[in-house]
């Protein structure tokens, strides 16, 4: 979890990101040899004499610079595809959880559950608590098991919504009428903040998400409690 002096993002808590992340560094090291590169043609041509300047025939280096940008593109189209394909994959989750965008605020229900569900408001500046963060923190956590794939529907009641956690590499849409879904497996106990992601009204930025990983133990004692409350 972020401490409340950091300054920056919190670390990769999926799988999903950490792979986002290695294709990050992936893609940037190649645009920046190509960017050295180019750097290096173009000095050189600013400081060599140019001595071949009636040349209309070039096939070699017409082939090469053909052939090495498909080469280069297919070194990140197919790492990036992969990518793609892993976080449409869903396979038996362990826990399925509903969660609806409204203005604005965003309500959960435990579709595993019978009766666990509840509304999640930001928590005003003047009620946090210390080491809190201002228009991050809410009144009802999401509560997950940690290491155990979960799977969210998400949609909408009012208008377009977004569903998102970047420490978890989501980003889902809610749609009214629209039952969208996306999956996470949390790495590590912790606090994941995020906030809707689309332009939604006048208080877009006043409805945040905060998901909870915790051990099994623990997430079985917050259920039966939030169940008999």
């Amino acid at each position: 979890m972020a401490h409340p002096t950091q300054l920056g993002f919190q670390n990769a808590a999926s799988p999903i990101m950490e792979e986002l992340l290695h294709f990050h560094d992936h893609a940037l090291m190649i645009v920046f040899l190509i960017s050295a590169l180019v750097l290096y043609i173009i000095t050189l041509m600013l400081s060599t004499k140019l001595t071949h300047t009636n040349t209309m025939d070039a096939q070699e280096v017409e082939m090469v610079w053909t052939i090495l940008p498909a080469i280069i593109l297919i070194l990140i189209a197919l790492p990036s595809l992969r990518i793609l394909y892993l976080m449409d994959e869903i396979n038996n989750p362990h826990l399925t959880i509903k969660a609806i965008g409204h203005q604005w605020y965003w309500s959960y229900e435990y579709t595993d559950y019978e009766n666990l569900m509840f509304d999640s408001y930001m928590t005003p500046t003047h009620s946090l608590a210390p080491g809190q963060f201002r228009l991050l923190e809410v009144d009802h956590r999401v509560v997950v098991p940690m290491e155990s794939p979960i799977r969210v529907l998400i949609s909408a009641e009012d208008v377009l919504h977004s569903w998102a956690i970047p420490t978890l590499g989501i980003k889902t849409d809610a749609v009214p009428g629209r039952l969208n879904q996306t999956t996470f497996i949390t790495s590590y106990p912790g606090l994941f903040y995020g906030q809707c992601s689309e332009i939604c009204g006048s208080n877009h930025s006043f409805m945040p998400i905060v998901v909870e990983a915790s051990p099994l133990k623990h997430f079985e004692n917050w259920s039966n409690m939030m169940i008999s409350s």
